[in-house]
C-alpha cells in the first residue's frame, strides 16, 4: 500500500509539474533583468516599477476594475435571488434548472457573438457598458450555482423558529437567512469578479473604442512583441486570481451551521 501511495504521489507531482512549470518560468522572468527575457542575467524589479509609466495598462486596469465591481455587485444579486426561487419551490422545474447551467457550459465564442448581435440588433454603441452587461449575463448563472449549493445544506428549522417567535418573512430573511449564506454570498462574488476581470473572448467581442480591458491590452501587448512588462502585469494578475480563488475555495468549505441546541 506505502508503495502505491508513493507512485500515485509521484504521478500527480509530475503532472502539477507539468501544469504549473509555464507559470513559474513566467514568475521568475519577470524579475530578470534581460529585456529580451531569453535568459537569465540577473535579479531586478525594474519592469514592476515600469508598469507604472504605461498608461495603456493603467487604463486598462482601471477600465477591468470598473466592469469588474459593477458586474460582480449585480450578478451577485441577481443570482442570489435566482438561487433562493430555484430552492425554494417545493418542486423546480428540471427545464429552469438546466437553463440556469446553459450560460456556464456555452463556449464563450458563442455566448460572445450572441450579445454582440443583440447590441446590435437594439442600437446599443458597444463600450464599458456592454462589457458590463455581458458580464454579468454569464456571471448569474456562476454566483446561483454557488449559492444553491450553500441553501441545500443549510438548516430551514432556523428560519421556522424564527416564524414561531413572531419575526416576519422579511425579517427573518434578514437576520436569518442572509446571514447563513453569506458564505456562499461571498465565494459567489468573489467568483463572479475573478471571472470579469480574467475574461477576454467575450470582453473582445462587445468591446469598443476606448474601452479595453487590462486582459484585451496585455494579448495586443503581446502581439506586438513579448517585453518583459507583460511578464510583471500578468504575474501580478496572476497573483490576484490566486488569492480569489484561495479565498473562494476557503468559503465554499462546507461548514456545520448552527441549529441553536446546546
Amino acid at each position: 500500500m506505502k508503495r502505491q501511495s508513493r507512485i500515485a504521489l509521484t504521478m500527480a507531482s509530475v503532472v502539477y509539474l507539468f501544469l504549473h512549470l509555464p507559470i513559474l518560468v513566467l514568475v521568475v522572468f519577470s524579475f530578470n533583468q534581460s529585456k529580451y527575457s531569453v535568459r537569465w542575467t540577473g535579479f531586478t524589479l525594474e519592469w514592476y516599477r515600469a508598469l507604472l509609466e504605461r498608461s495603456d495598462l493603467l487604463r486598462g486596469l482601471r477600465v477591468s476594475l470598473i466592469v469588474g465591481l459593477l458586474s460582480t455587485v449585480v450578478a451577485t444579486v441577481f443570482g442570489t435571488l435566482l438561487a433562493l426561487g430555484l430552492t425554494r419551490r417545493a418542486r423546480p422545474a428540471r427545464f429552469a434548472e438546466g437553463l440556469l447551467y446553459l450560460p456556464v457550459v456555452t463556449p464563450e465564442i458563442i455566448a460572445g457573438i450572441s450579445l454582440l448581435l443583440v447590441f446590435a440588433q437594439a442600437g446599443i454603441p458597444l463600450g464599458i457598458g456592454t462589457i458590463t452587461i455581458a458580464h454579468i449575463a454569464f456571471n448569474i448563472g456562476f454566483v446561483a450555482i454557488v449559492v444553491r449549493a450553500r441553501l441545500e445544506g443549510m438548516d430551514r428549522s432556523l428560519e421556522e423558529a424564527a416564524s414561531v417567535l413572531g419575526a416576519d418573512e422579511l425579517t427573518a430573511f434578514r437576520t436569518v437567512t442572509i446571514p447563513q449564506l453569506a458564505p456562499g454570498i461571498l465565494a459567489g462574488a468573489l467568483l463572479a469578479f475573478t471571472m470579469s476581470f480574467d475574461d477576454y473572448v467575450i470582453t473582445s467581442l462587445v468591446s469598443g473604442t476606448g474601452s479595453s480591458t487590462l486582459p484585451m491590452v496585455v494579448y495586443s501587448m503581446v502581439r506586438r512583441n513579448i517585453e518583459p512588462t507583460v511578464n510583471a502585469i500578468s504575474t501580478l494578475v496572476l497573483l490576484g486570481t490566486s488569492i480569489g480563488i484561495w479565498l473562494i475555495f476557503r468559503l465554499s468549505r462546507e461548514r456545520p451551521l448552527a441549529t441553536g441546541r446546546g
